[in-house]
């Protein structure tokens, strides 16, 4: 248990973010005024979270040094002689990812300076990436399950305003709608899991809870022959299925790129689609106790890491490849779960958030570069126009890939051999999804890199704003200038002109995170997964020996590097690097006659394997037809008919029965007469 001091550091990190996002949410957007003007916003908001960052690092430096806290802050209210409670559980993994969420959020925030300068909702964007940081950091230092639930819905609520931040476009609202929905699928699974678990523990302190799953290791559902624990786990993974965007409800990520880009990083790279991650992380214990479980967790994960990064290959929006190329990752940090690799999965969710930040900030740059045109088809030879943005982004594809000595190869790598090593149903299947990844991943990573910075240029210098294929060039997400336009506004970018490096608050945080996208793998993979930084805060039971055997082979990240040179994940990297340079530098015609004789495989990958579909005619048109179905017969046939009707028939019966009472006595004598002679009546026949 720690000191006064040290809980008040971390009211500090969990609410400075708030209370910039108040001021600039309420005194920045005229809805108590406008004290706080554009440059305000920005100051407030990024010292905010810089203060949440500097405050992580030391309390960082405080886990390893051997302290840690798990207490009450504020007991909310009593059900029973249950409390509900506000903590904070402060250990390897929430510190761990306390600095990833803030240091990533802060370079955002330093980013949207330059990306948002022109768009009229500049203080309620601030306003909002801050009470996301606020939400995402209640989530992960949370120390119940009440606490848990309020940071996932909150990040989810945040997410719902930032995706669909230019709300006059429909297409905006439409995706902001989408990722709500399909959420609220996820989240039914996660109050369930959660329900369980508080019903059959009587707690929601995740102590308690976790010790309670010890002792339900054996129990089975009522009335059926399910282990607790295995359906309180798979419910628990449904919500993480929502918002970590797993197969199958994954669509809304890719149609989160509605939104700025600065969210895009923020939500989609670092902090919201890795909270579900964390949380299989944190309830390790449960899941531990349940192979099922494990089995279900490694198959959904192989099935995204594979399937949804193929759909990067077709895309040419360029923000679109890097978000499915999200997708892909997640699933590998999902194998790694399922494996019981959960140090590997919190390593590679570590390295992603800088690479993968360092991507979409770096297709910003490019969007502003080529002024708000995101089309690849439209760019290419970009590098002597952007040299900061194309050394940038080439680190962080060579980290996506998993080059060898990059961030990425340390923690890719190690989920690959741990589905190798698991022992659990699945394992094969996500042993070989995962190596076909990496070549999936190498083709249509580079195949972006090459045709935005190498090869012909392709983009309209005019200013028309038509691309080389005679259509009106993409938007950045409908980016700035086009969301003030709609607004009243204007601005000076256009499509078309030749290209230009961005401004310094732009290329700053590329730099920054280019930095731990290159040593981040090398210098953390030793004290992450071997050194017993996380054995205080993720349970592996002895029957899942992955990371114990890769341990044993392990001799340090010099070797580890030099000798992925001779591997077969290595040189899948090089096969898809030399068909994207083939089909997209050398040959460009080959992409397209492959296109033309896998045209049937392309229309599949093109209808992103039907799911929109089958979600919209399907789930939708179904649930349309329930809903017609309650109305019909349960409002007005159930409803208005029997219910009422019912009360129809008793205002009817009253209004006879009136004319009875009529207030004279012989009136009621003559009834009394009329009453007793039928009881007699009754009573005879009734006799014989």
């Amino acid at each position: 248990m720690q000191n006064t001091n040290s809980i008040s550091l971390y009211l500090v990190i969990a609410f400075a973010p708030l209370v910039t996002a108040i001021m600039a949410g309420f005194w920045g957007t005229g809805f108590l005024g406008r004290s706080v003007n554009r440059r305000a916003s920005h100051y407030l908001t990024i010292a905010g979270v810089f203060i949440s960052f500097v405050c992580s690092v030391a309390v960082l430096f405080q886990v390893l040094g051997g302290q840690g806290y798990d207490g009450t802050v504020y007991t909310w209210t009593l059900i029973g002689h249950t409390p509900l409670e506000i903590g904070f559980l402060i250990d390897p993994l929430s510190a761990l990812m306390m600095v990833v969420v803030t240091s990533v959020s802060l370079m955002v925030h330093i980013y949207t300076i330059g990306y948002m300068a022109d768009d009229p909702g500049y203080q309620r964007f601030f306003s909002y990436i801050s009470l996301f940081t606020f939400s995402m950091l209640m989530l992960v230092m949370s120390n119940n399950m009440l606490q848990l639930f309020f940071g996932w819905e909150a990040v989810g609520l945040v997410s719902y305003l930032l995706i669909g931040f230019w709300y006059t476009r429909p297409t905006a609202i439409f995706a902001n709608l989408k990722a709500f929905l399909i959420n609220r699928v996820g989240d039914f699974g996660f109050v369930l899991g959660i329900g369980l678990l508080f019903a059959y523990t009587g707690s929601m302190h995740y102590g308690e809870v976790f010790q309670g799953a010890q002792k339900l290791a054996g129990a089975n559902f009522p009335g059926t022959d399910w282990h607790l624990l295995t359906v309180a786990a798979i419910s628990l993974f449904v919500g993480a299925m929502g918002k970590s965007a797993q197969v199958p409800l994954h669509a809304w990520l890719p149609d989160s790129m509605e939104g700025p880009t600065p969210i895009s990083a923020l939500i989609h790279a670092a902090t919201m689609v890795t909270a579900g991650i964390f949380m299989v992380a944190r309830f390790s214990p449960v899941f531990e106790h349940s192979d099922t479980a494990l089995s279900f967790v490694i198959v959904i994960g192989a099935i995204g890491a594979l399937f949804l990064g193929i759909l990067g290959i077709i895309q040419n929006d360029i923000k679109r490849v890097i978000a499915y190329s999200t997708l892909s990752q997640l699933g590998y940090m999902t194998v790694a779960l399922g494996a019981s690799a959960y140090s590997a999965a919190i390593f590679h969710l570590m390295t992603h958030a800088f690479f993968k930040a360092l991507l979409f900030l770096g297709a910003g740059s490019v969007i502003i570069g080529m002024h708000h045109d995101q089309d690849i088809r439209n760019m290419g030879g970009l590098r002597k126009y952007m040299p900061i943005t194309w050394i940038t982004f080439l680190v962080g594809t060579l980290a996506l890939v998993g080059t060898p000595f990059f961030a990425g190869f340390y923690s890719k790598e190690h989920i690959i051999e741990a589905a190798a090593a698991a022992d659990v149903w699945g394992a094969g299947f996500a042993h070989y999804a995962t190596l076909i990844g990496v070549f999936v991943t190498s083709l249509y990573s580079f195949r972006v890199y090459f045709l935005v910075f190498h090869g012909k240029e392709r983009f309209d210098t005019s200013g028309h704003g038509h691309d080389a294929h005679g259509a009106h060039a993409g938007h950045d997400d409908h980016a700035a200038h086009d969301a003030h336009d709609a607004q009243g506004g204007h601005d000076d970018h256009h499509h078309g002109g030749v290209p230009h490096e961005s401004p310094w608050v732009v290329t700053l945080p590329l730099i920054l995170l280019a930095i731990p996208s290159v040593v981040a793998g090398a210098l953390f993979i030793d004290p992450l997964l071997f050194g017993g930084y996380f054995k205080k805060s993720i349970m592996v039971l002895a029957e899942h020996p992955a990371m114990a055997e890769i341990a044993g082979e392990w001799h340090g990240w010099l070797a580890y590097a030099l000798h992925a040179f001779i591997t077969l994940p290595f040189w899948l990297t090089v096969a898809g690097l030399a068909v994207a340079w083939y089909c997209y530098l050398v040959n460009p015609s080959a992409a397209t006659a492959i296109r033309k004789r896998l045209s049937c495989v392309y229309t599949v990958l093109e209808n992103k394997y039907y799911d929109d579909w089958f979600n919209e005619q399907v789930l939708a048109r179904g649930a349309r037809w329930l809903g017609r179905g309650l109305w019909q017969g349960g409002d007005r046939g159930i409803i208005d008919g029997l219910i009422n009707g019912s009360a129809r028939l008793v205002g009817w019966f009253s209004g006879v029965t009136r004319y009875i009472q009529s207030g004279f006595i012989y009136h009621y004598a003559f009834a009394m007469i009329i009453g007793i002679m039928a009881f007699l009546t009754f009573f005879v026949l009734t006799v014989h």
